[in-house]
């Protein structure tokens, strides 16, 4: 009797078949041909691999069947962009390419990319060239391979560095991206690489998290890397498990692309799409720390150096906004809060304008969805945040607008469930007016469904979305999680059993940020309150009054493989 094939292995069979990244004359053909001549193996695997995915049409994963909504002719296009790095000609092609081609819409994501929307097959390559054209690319973006590196956006400039990573970030992404030798991974692949000591691009829950560190030498100092692998959120987060190893610096290579060789070998982990990040190995397969220290060397060829005692930071916002005096003498880098990471045309090439006017022309993307001017001469500062300030890019924010993320949500995402970026721009704003003299570090983080693209395990408040039923009516509601925390308190948010229509989630968040106002201990943070607070305790805050806990109701739907999270 013939079996039928499940996800995992038709995914597999279609991957094993065809490189994508050596068919980008398919890609040419369907523009000319139109939408009706793509295949369904392209639209629903391989674009993915050009950081192409087809849009939704609004109704996110309600409006369609087996864990996935309905696709309209457009797509998405992801910008990698590794480390963050942008120059201002960079950013107006993006603008550019966004008002020819995308509907005015661009969003900064929690990898430091920059996403495109509404493109057409027929337009698609003319986006691809033009980003070609002005140094940047698409290419493993999304898909069973290594996503945009990211590394700390003030690499060369933070005045409290242990070292600039950027370069290492540079080599790897050379290294791993468009190579045939790595197009067919398990699954998506994060790998972080920062030199900072905020850690801001979060290694906790990347693939590979390598932290630059200083070791003491009868001949000096030596700067290397802690290593943690195994990071990840999605339906199922489990925080990076750090092994005991130095890396040395001309290590880092062989180190990253030993890590990614033991992923692509463990076929274990492609029986499922579900259980096919690297975490699983941990999670399911009982792997540890020791093992896969012990795997790794086998297959570099030599011995990594026991690791060195480190200072983990404390879990602030890591979000590097405002003026702040860079290394260099006499210049500051200002950065600017991106609300819900949406940035249109006109502010894009505004940024760029002020970055080449009053800097140096180059800009960053943050882990946060915010975006940096960097090199900036400090008589200049002020006068550039006031410029940014009045394009809507906020430099002095709220607390709220700040820590505030959300993911793509039904408006071009597939599998959401709720609607987010709007959600999220009224959110903050109706806190804004509730609580105008907040001034906690609050990271507010909004996603659509469990898969957390939004990042809500690792938020102060991560808030995820589901349905409810009032009156009769299918309304979007969200369900809280609590106490996220990374860094010195890492640990994932708790689901506290809460939930309430959307509409409702300001007067929510009010009656528990007022009882924290309240009822405080002297110099308590928020992680610290949400911590000596039990489940119910919170659930009633939020809620006004005593009430049952309600489950979080996961999604049967299939994790993705080309979005975020």
């Amino acid at each position: 009797m013939q079996t039928r094939e499940t996800k995992a292995q038709r995914v597999e069979r279609l991957k094993k078949s065809v490189n994508p990244w050596e068919r980008l004359a398919e890609i040419r053909r369907f523009a000319r041909e139109g939408y009706a001549a793509i295949p369904p193996e392209w639209l629903g695997t391989y674009f993915r691999w050009w950081g192409v995915y087809p849009q939704g049409d609004g109704a996110g994963v309600v409006a369609g069947n087996g864990g996935e909504g309905k696709a309209v002719p457009f797509f998405m296009v992801r910008i990698r962009i590794p480390n963050g790095l942008l120059s201002s000609n960079q950013l107006r092609t993006v603008a550019d390419l966004a008002e020819k081609y995308g509907f005015g819409v661009a969003d900064l994501t929690v990898r430091q990319n920059i996403q495109l929307h509404w493109v057409t097959i027929e337009t698609l390559p003319d986006v691809l060239d033009g980003l070609e054209r002005c140094g940047l690319s698409s290419l493993a973006s999304c898909g069973d391979v290594t996503r945009n590196i990211t590394g700390c956006p003030l690499a060369g400039v933070d005045a409290d560095e242990i070292c600039d990573a950027s370069p290492l970030v540079e080599q790897a992404t050379h290294l791993l991206a468009g190579n045939p030798d790595f197009y067919n991974l398990p699954r998506k692949f994060k790998i972080s690489v920062t030199g900072c000591r905020a850690w801001c691009t979060y290694p906790e829950i990347n693939d590979i998290g390598l932290t630059a560190i200083v070791r003491k030498r009868r001949t000096g100092s030596e700067t290397g890397f802690s290593i943690r692998v195994g990071g990840g959120l999605s339906a199922q987060p489990h925080l990076a498990v750090r092994l005991n190893a130095f890396v040395e610096w001309a290590q880092v290579l062989p180190v990253i692309r030993g890590v990614a060789e033991i992923f692509r070998g463990a076929d274990i982990l492609r029986d499922s799409r579900e259980r096919a990040r690297l975490k699983f190995l941990f999670l399911e397969q009982g792997w540890t720390a020791d093992r896969f220290q012990q795997e790794l060397e086998n297959r570099i060829g030599f011995r990594l150096e026991p690791a060195e005692p480190e200072e983990l930071p404390a879990d602030l916002y890591r979000d590097h906004t405002g003026i702040h005096p860079q290394k260099q003498h006499g210049f500051s880098y200002v950065g600017a809060t991106v609300l819900r990471g949406r940035i249109d045309p006109k502010q894009m090439r505004a940024a760029a304008d002020l970055a080449d006017r009053f800097a140096s022309g180059e800009l960053r993307t943050t882990s946060m969805q915010n975006l940096l001017v960097v090199n900036v001469p400090d008589r200049s500062a002020n006068v550039l945040a006031d410029g940014l300030d009045s394009i809507g890019l906020r430099v002095a924010a709220s607390s709220f607008r700040r820590g505030a993320v959300a993911c793509t949500g039904t408006e071009f995402c597939k599998l959401a469930i709720t609607e987010t970026k709007a959600f999220s721009r009224w959110l903050v704003e109706e806190m804004e007016e509730r609580l105008p003299g907040f001034d906690q570090h609050l990271k507010l983080h909004v996603t659509g469904c469990p898969n957390s693209c939004g990042q809500h395990w690792i938020a102060d408040i991560g808030i995820e979305g589901k349905k409810q039923k009032v009156n009769g009516e299918l309304v979007d509601a969200y369900y809280f999680c609590v106490g996220g925390a990374l860094g010195q308190l890492a640990s994932i948010a708790r689901p506290i059993g809460y939930r309430c229509p959307a509409g409702d989630v300001p007067a929510a968040l009010e009656r528990l940020l007022q009882a924290y106002l309240e009822l405080r201990r002297r110099d308590e943070n928020l992680g610290q309150f949400f911590a000596r607070h039990t489940h119910e305790t919170l659930r009633n805050f939020l809620a006004g009054q005593e009430v049952e806990a309600v489950g979080r109701d996961v999604s049967p739907g299939r994790v993705p493989h080309g979005i975020e999270g």
